[in-house]
């Protein structure tokens, strides 16, 4: 799986990023979890807000922090 957080490093990308791993941890899960502050990498994605979470190329969180219990959610999806 692989998981990526968009921000330009703001305290909320930061707490983005930070849930996603507490949530892998909370899951027991691995995960390739890249953090991505390239603004063109961004656009090149189709991110227009920040922060955002992409798992596996699918944009799930565009625009604020998800909380754990949520991430933990969008996994269970998968």
């Amino acid at each position: 799986m692989k998981i990526e957080v968009f921000g330009t490093g703001c305290a909320k990308c930061e707490r983005l990023e930070r849930n996603v791993l507490n949530a892998l941890t909370e899951k027991g899960m691995d995960a390739d979890v890249e953090k991505v502050t390239d603004p063109d990498e961004m656009v090149s994605k189709g991110i227009m807000m920040t922060p955002a979470l992409m798992i596996d190329g699918e944009l799930v969180v565009a625009g604020r922090v998800a909380t754990i219990k949520e991430i933990n959610d969008i996994l269970d999806g998968l």
